[in-house]
């Protein structure tokens, strides 16, 4: 691995462009563009933070009679003028950069220096700004759930969409980008509405859901059904087709008591894996959308399952520079669970991760009762007969905080503890008898005070964005080593 500097950031704003040739950076009330060959900066904004007039006018209004604000305040009010959200479109052509504390959004063009956008929200406030996949219109979600707004840059109009359940979770477009769905609540009641982006999102269905109290939803890679599920008291996830269509519902037997956690739909459609609170996993195929596979945490590892522990001390021995193998401890291996107290809010328990790699022959997961350890579990191809086997466990020293699948290869996991080091996973180490093997690596990143919590992969899988609360660098792959490992 090849690192870059270490630059400044804030708000983890930091992304690949959609073709990898570039990295967007905002800093407070800047936004940073630079090549990702040379990493030299091409373009910079100064982003006009001044708030919107409806916002301008809220906020005299509210500070009327108020006495000089303390030095806390004043902080606070300083970060309402950085940067909340910002990205590229799918051209990497336009870049959005919200501040939502001031209700604006502003559009910027790569390569014409003079153009600009501004979109400023009215009293209905704005918690959350992002592009549509066709790159030409973006969402802006209000505040208080009143409703989504859809601004188009082609037209100069605007589409406004009454009473979202979820800015965060409950929308989603197809995977084509032709209809966005978006859960809303109407007179008391979940209901599920599908616009036709192609026409300016005009009304396609709209009808009301068999939940009680949507938590959330997720189309199928196919586009052809969508899973919801119930809020965290009721483990009940019904499919749906995009017309409205009820084909099933599935609930565990015995109930677990809490609702689902995480649902992952498989990239070609074919399953469904559900997590809840519980430390049980259930696939679901669609067919029958019933349970075809259950996957379980037990505190004993087989000894048919690989084991990857992270050597002790190895960041002091190190130095923090170069990498080193995981160890691997032989026979039965007992890991250090943690008994949750169910009696109190959202327990340490259940499945804190489920993620497919690109294939679909392998299932991350990562269960909150063992935080330092990642399950990597194989599945068969269609041609095999279907049975779900826990393959590898990565166990650490600390608590894993983010796990990424390569978006190109089928292989390639990297993940973050934490600590200055990242740790990658590969099932695609060519060994001397020409065998592919399971290669664990422990890197340090070169750096005199950096911890990783967070990581992002780059388009074309050959890099990663590595995070610490107001930093960020970049790793690629060295071509030489590629070399030799072939």
């Amino acid at each position: 691995m090849d690192f870059t500097e270490i630059y400044r950031q804030s708000s983890s704003l930091v992304a690949f462009s959609p073709g990898g040739h570039f990295v967007l950076t905002a800093l407070q009330d800047r936004i940073i563009v630079r090549r990702t060959d040379t990493f030299q900066i091409t373009r910079t904004w100064l982003v006009d933070a001044s708030p919107s007039q409806t916002n301008l006018f809220l906020s005299n209004k509210q500070n009327v009679n108020v006495k000089a604000k303390s030095s806390q305040t004043s902080s606070s009010l300083a970060s309402d003028n950085w940067i909340t959200h910002c990205g590229w479109s799918c051209d990497s052509e336009y870049i959005l950069a919200a501040f939502a504390k001031r209700g604006v959004v502003h559009i910027l063009k790569l390569r014409d220096e003079d153009w600009s956008g501004r979109i400023e929200a009215g009293t209905e406030g704005l918690t959350k700004a992002e592009w549509a996949p066709d790159g030409r219109t973006i969402l802006c979600f209000s505040e208080w759930g009143l409703r989504v707004t859809l601004w188009s840059l082609v037209t100069g109009t605007a589409t406004y969409i009454q009473f979202p359940i979820h800015p965060d979770r409950g929308y989603a477009f197809r995977a084509d980008g032709r209809y966005f769905i978006l859960g809303e609540r109407h007179k008391s009641k979940d209901t599920l509405g599908v616009y036709d982006a192609a026409e300016s999102y005009r009304l396609m269905r709209h009808f009301p859901l068999p939940t009680s109290s949507l938590s959330s939803f997720a189309v199928s890679p196919t586009g052809n059904h969508i899973a919801v599920w119930e809020g965290p008291l009721d483990y009940k996830l019904h499919v749906l087709t995009l017309a409205g269509n009820l084909l099933a519902t599935f609930s565990p037997e015995p109930d677990p008591g809490f609702g689902i956690r995480n649902v992952a739909w498989h990239p070609n459609g074919m399953f469904l894996a559900v997590g809840g609170w519980d430390d049980r996993i259930h696939i679901l195929d669609s067919l029958s959308w019933s349970a075809v596979a259950t996957l379980e945490l037990s505190p004993r590892v087989p000894s048919t399952v690989k084991v990857w522990r992270e050597p002790p001390k190895w960041m002091e021995n190190t130095e923090g520079r170069g990498f080193l193998s995981y160890e691997r401890p032989q026979g039965v291996h007992v890991l250090p669970l943690i008994r949750s107290d169910q009696t109190k809010p959202n327990p340490k328990s259940g499945t804190a991760q489920l993620e497919w790699n690109t294939t679909g022959d392998l299932l991350l997961v990562r269960f909150d009762n063992v935080p330092t350890a990642v399950h990597i579990f194989d599945f068969p191809s269609p041609q095999e007969v279907f049975v779900a086997r826990l393959r590898s466990v990565l166990l650490h020293s600390h608590p894993v905080i983010s796990s990424r699948w390569n978006p190109a290869r089928k292989g390639s996991l990297v993940l973050c503890c934490g600590t200055q080091g990242v740790y990658t996973w590969s099932d695609e180490w060519v060994s001397e008898s020409g065998e592919e093997e399971e290669m664990a690596e422990c890197i340090g990143v070169p750096a005199q005070k950096f911890e990783a919590r967070d990581v992002k992969w780059a388009p074309d899988g050959k890099g990663f964005i590595l995070f610490d609360k107001d930093q960020f660098c970049c790793a690629f792959e060295v071509e030489d080593e590629e070399v030799e490992a072939m």
